[in-house]
């Protein structure tokens, strides 16, 4: 055995191993391991190949060998985490650079101190597990046809599916934008396949896929880019053909909502909100293959990832799990106070917190339309606006100091109604509104899907019929994890103004003589 050391000063991301490169007595017949190690500043990668000495003289005998340097990220979650190299340099643009300052869940790091997590880790929570999904399915079923091309593709979906996600997350896209542009129907995964298509062209990244990869890419994380129509064809897909269907249901699944993305998302926010996870994410892509389902007048149905039966128990888990983090965490009452605050403070510096797009300066809320300004926003507005000067941000500035010193606008209490219907200002009196100058809050805890069970979307198997699917009826599936309904709404009112305890208590008890005349509610009120 021998030892020997070659320093390359090359910048590509594959390195090609020449015979050159070893000692000229190098025995034929022999087997040579290469390690190759790479140093960059966020890790350090180990490379390994063997090579077979098989010619008569030294440039016959070693094989030139290609190694693509893959770097290793470890993550909390997921451990050593291996990412492509095209997904390395899609992390170090500016464009997903900006997530590591979007909180994941928003106003809920003023609640929990661990709720600390970004968009940023759990991009690439996502990009690994879409990979480590599509691996599976391709080694488990070779007739799929899934190359390397799709896995690519998959991941980098996974990765990009978050980039057009506003300061504070969920509450920008859907909370701010309603209120300062209503009427305009925007959501951020539109936002995500503009900023991905504005990413890739200004970093020189377009020639690393084909336009249909690209538009793969965009199909998963936002859907069809074409307008349903009547007329659209029965495929709606351009990126692949339906004989691939399935893989649109890996980063984003528009059939039943059980994806890689909620994978990730329960078990990240479980880890840093101090929760348990009673969904095992590894034992569904364990347990997961793809059918064919033949059904609602489709005769040749479509290729559909499917589960076995005895794992119904654990997908309840995972939408029980879903259910519990939106009672403790992301409808927590004081959650909702501070993003409604932290919403009215941004309403109030809309026209005065500007950025600078393509061609012209845009406010706030015009961002959306320029990717060039959304780049630049982050949640540091809210600093930007707390730390700020200005007469113009004045009220902002003293909405956002309350919150930074917990002067929340008091709870009143909230209702919870029996049968979920719109919210209709003609609901209140004139004279409690005017009393209270109330904030209302419309929260909406479900499945995911409204009123329907997922679990009617998606298809399991048999073990000893594993290429057929079939749905589980409901009296198939233990009355123990089986819910009654599945979605609930909630009312719940603020004062925008503060209180002392005796007005906090007769303001209750309006609240409270008002609520008595609601049909059908159930009522609590906060200590």
């Amino acid at each position: 055995k021998s030892t020997w050391r070659a320093q390359t000063s090359a910048k590509a991301d594959q390195c090609v191993i020449s015979p050159s490169t070893f000692p000229e007595n190098m025995p034929v017949g022999g087997l040579i391991t290469v390690s190759i190690y790479t140093q960059k500043a966020y890790n350090v990668s180990v490379h390994n190949c063997i090579l077979l000495v098989h010619g008569a003289d030294n440039e016959e005998r070693l094989t030139h060998c290609n190694v693509m340097f893959h770097q290793v990220f470890n993550d909390p979650v997921h451990g050593h985490v291996e990412l492509h190299p095209l997904l390395c340099k899609i992390i170090d643009t500016p464009q997903f650079q900006r997530l590591r300052n979007i909180k994941q869940l928003g106003g809920a790091y003023y609640v929990y101190p661990g709720a600390s997590h970004n968009r940023f880790e759990h991009s690439i929570g996502v990009a690994h597990l879409a990979g480590q999904f599509a691996r599976t399915l391709k080694e488990r079923q070779l007739e799929l046809g899934i190359d390397d091309k799709d896995i690519l593709c998959v991941e980098v979906a996974g990765l990009c599916h978050d980039l057009g996600h506003g300061p504070f997350s969920h509450l920008f896209d859907g909370n701010f934008i309603p209120k300062v542009r209503p009427g305009h129907k925007w959501k951020h995964e539109e936002a995500s396949i503009a900023m991905f298509d504005h990413l890739m062209r200004e970093n020189g990244l377009e020639n690393e896929l084909d336009e249909d990869d690209r538009v793969f890419i965009k199909e998963m994380i936002f859907g069809p880019l074409e307008p349903e129509t009547s007329e659209r064809k029965e495929w709606p897909y351009k990126g692949r053909t339906k004989d691939k269907s399935f893989l649109y249901e890996i980063v984003s699944n528009k059939r039943n909502g059980i994806d890689v993305d909620k994978f990730d998302y329960f078990a990240r926010d479980c880890l840093h909100l101090g929760m348990k996870n009673s969904f095992d994410h590894c034992r569904f892509i364990k347990f997961a293959r793809v059918c064919k389902v033949a059904e609602d007048g489709q005769p040749d149905g479509e290729w559909q990832i499917c589960i076995r039966d005895k794992e119904v128990s654990n997908i309840y888990e995972m939408f029980h799990t879903r259910s519990r983090l939106h009672r403790r965490a992301y409808q927590h009452k004081t959650n909702k106070i501070i993003e409604l605050m932290i919403t009215e403070a941004f309403e109030k510096a809309d026209k005065h917190i500007r950025r600078k797009g393509s061609d012209r300066e845009l406010i706030l809320s015009e961002t959306i339309d320029d990717m060039e300004a959304y780049t630049k926003l982050t949640d540091h507005i809210f600093d930007e606006i707390l730390n700020s000067s200005s007469a113009d941000l004045k009220e902002a500035r003293e909405i956002l100091q309350k919150v930074v010193t917990r002067k929340f606008y008091p709870y009143l209490g909230q209702i919870k109604l029996r049968f979920t219907y719109s919210i209709s200002p003609s609901l209140f009196p004139l004279d409690f509104k005017m009393e209270l100058k109330e904030q209302l809050a419309e929260d909406k805890i479900d499945f995911g899907m409204k009123h329907k069970n997922p679990i009617d979307y998606l298809r399991f198997y048999k073990k000893d019929d594993s290429n057929k699917a079939f749905r589980f009826s409901d009296d198939q599936v233990s009355d123990f994890v089986l819910p009654r309904v599945f979605s609930e709404q909630w009312i719940r009112f603020y004062c925008r103004k503060s209180l002392t305890n005796d007005d906090l208590k007769a303001a209750r008890e309006t609240f409270e003589n008002w609520r008595q005349t609601v049909l059908h509610p159930e009522v609590t009120f906060s200590s």
